[in-house]
């Protein structure tokens, strides 16, 4: 499998991904969540930062199933999702990942037909602290 590009602002985030914890780039001044990582605040040009622990959790607000694969080392795994979660603390946040079954389950454990735009979603880590989305139990 393909391993994220990490880059000096986008550190932190892997680092405490590696341990489970999600964590968002904040203003230390102004306050406001930004992802992806950058150097200065967008909206007051601050270079103060510190990472907030958010919850997790968060709603599907877009989603793709490639066909075909788009990456060639996702291929045995196809048909599978990718899908753009707005955080529920820091609205602001669109992260991208994959929907699955459960924390490691592989990219396609969750059919394309199961998933739905709005659907309620938390963070899991799968082994190597990359994040994934299940979908909420209510």
């Amino acid at each position: 499998m393909l391993s994220p590009a990490i880059d000096a602002d986008g550190a932190p985030f892997w680092r405490y991904a590696a341990r489970g914890e999600l964590r968002i780039q904040a203003c230390a001044d102004c306050g406001g969540f930004r992802f992806p990582p950058r150097p200065c605040c967008p909206r007051c040009r601050s270079f103060a930062t510190e990472w907030r622990a958010v919850g997790g959790h968060g709603r599907i607000w877009s989603y793709v199933v490639p066909h075909p694969p788009l990456l060639p080392d996702y291929a045995e795994q196809a048909p599978y999702n990718v899908i753009v979660v707005e955080l529920a603390d820091a609205p602001a946040v669109r992260l991208v990942g994959n929907l699955v079954r459960e924390p490691g389950a592989r990219l396609d454990s969750v059919a394309p037909g199961g998933i739905r735009i709005g659907a309620r979603v938390r963070v899991v880590f799968d082994g190597d602290g990359l994040p994934q989305w299940v979908l909420e139990r209510v």
